[in-house]
């Protein structure tokens, strides 16, 4: 027998006191609809996460929930081209008509298909049909201002002939040139005297006190330009892998020039902080400490940062000690800051002394000076390892012959012979500079 539970069940009704009692009220039955209206308007909506675009959203939720489609559907909504809508009116109609093409001088008949319309009009593409104006010229103008002796009037009117048939294509006018009647010419020459008949009767027929843009053909480097590229085109297998190897060593030695310029600029920067320091010491022992104005700091000329050590200002408001004053900053490497132990070991200097004032500033100072010597000592050793190698390099060439032999002039200052080359021989040294390669540093042989 069936119960309030099936009956409830077949009619998809629920609620809160029907399930307590188990039988069928008056409002379920009445009110059933509503009910089944608010399950369908109480739909869960999800809201996009942020960073993901629209159109991914969409791919994963749509308006009604459903899945994607596995296969592409042509709906009405989202992006889509618009489909042309065809009327109910007439075809204009087409015709199969005749027509001719301006361009051609013989008269031919065409046929094509066209509209009704159009017939009657004009060739559509005799817009296209462009040709050369080539000048012409009288016998009187000739006899004047455009006689040769190289060319014949016979031969220049063959020519203006060929260069009206063909549009000035002087490729297709040597080719149909006339070499058996006339003299044998080159493209260049064709073109030479075309251009010049050309500049000639501009200049001629021109009103006095018009800006005129006459053509110019220059033959001879015509000639040249197209030797080069001939010759660019017949180079062997073996020309080309040299001319690459020419332009990769070219590479190199741009290369090593702008080390060495870099090295000097550097090595100039140290000899210039060097004695800028030394200036303003001096000057700051004469002066007197009365004397000296509060700004004087300001005044001093600037140091360059790779001289010496550039320690930070403490100018914040708070304590601070001395000792964060004598600290060096991360600027200096490992490598300076074990010479430098080394140095004031070697002259007996504390590596921590009392934080006082005076003893601060007379230990950043020494520190500074000591880092700047070992930065010149650093760039003399380049340089004197450079000259060494050159020497040498120098030597086995002139045994081989390739240059002349050494000269003295003069000994260097710590005793070591220099090198002099013989006056007109000084561009060869610097090419053997270049070309030899660039010498290694002391530190690359280890």
């Amino acid at each position: 027998m069936a119960t309030g539970a099936d009956v409830r069940d077949i009619l998809e009704l629920g609620g809160v006191e029907s399930e307590n009692t188990g039988t069928i009220n008056k409002k379920d039955i009445i009110n059933s609809d509503k009910k089944k209206s608010k399950k369908s308007s109480e739909t869960l909506t999800f809201k996009r996460p942020e960073g993901m675009h629209r159109e991914v959203y969409a791919l994963l939720y749509s308006d009604k929930k459903d899945a994607p489609p596995l296969l592409p559907s042509d709906t009405t909504q989202g992006y889509r081209t618009v489909k042309a809508k065809l009327g109910s009116k007439k075809v204009r109609p087409w015709k199969w008509m005749p027509f001719t093409n301006p361009a051609r001088k013989d008269g031919a008949m065409f046929y094509h298909w066209r509209r009704a319309a159009e017939e009657g009009k004009d060739y559509p593409f005799a817009r296209f049909n462009k040709t050369v104006q080539v000048p012409v010229y009288s016998e009187q103008e000739y006899q004047m201002y455009l006689h040769d002796d190289a060319w014949t009037k016979a031969e220049t009117d063959h020519l203006f002939d060929l260069a009206r048939r063909f549009d000035l294509r002087f490729v297709v006018i040597h080719d149909r040139y006339d070499h058996q009647q006339f003299k044998k010419r080159s493209v260049e020459d064709l073109k030479e005297r075309y251009y010049h008949i050309c500049a000639k009767l501009a200049n001629i027929r021109a009103a006095p006190g018009t800006d005129l843009k006459i053509p110019v053909f220059d033959a001879g480097h015509e000639r040249r330009r197209k030797e080069q590229l001939e010759r660019l085109y017949n180079r062997t297998p073996e020309q080309v892998a040299e001319e690459e190897y020419l332009i990769q060593e070219l590479r190199k030695i741009e290369t090593r020039k702008k080390e060495r310029e870099k090295r000097t600029q550097d090595l100039q920067k140290l000899i210039t902080a060097a004695d800028t320091t030394t200036e303003q010491r001096r000057a700051e022992r004469k002066a007197p400490k009365k004397k000296l104005p509060q700004k004087k700091e300001t005044e001093k000329p600037a140091v360059p940062e790779t001289a010496g050590i550039k320690f930070p200002d403490f100018k914040s408001a708070g304590v601070t000690l001395r000792s964060q004053r004598m600290k060096l900053p991360s600027s200096v490497g490992q490598k300076k800051i074990k010479a430098l132990e080394q140095m004031l070991m070697e002259l007996g200097v504390d590596l921590n002394p009392m934080p006082t004032e005076e003893i601060v500033q007379m230990f950043n100072e020494l520190r500074s000076d000591l880092v700047l010597l070992y930065e010149l000592k650093q760039a003399f050793a380049n340089c004197e390892y450079e000259l060494q190698m050159l020497r040498h390099r120098y030597e086995a060439l002139a045994k081989a012959g390739s240059i002349g032999p050494l000269s003295v002039e003069g000994t260097h200052p710590d005793g070591q012979a220099g090198l002099g080359i013989e006056e007109g021989k000084g561009d060869a040294k610097d090419q053997i500079i270049d070309v030899v390669g660039a010498p290694l540093t002391p530190n690359s042989r280890k």
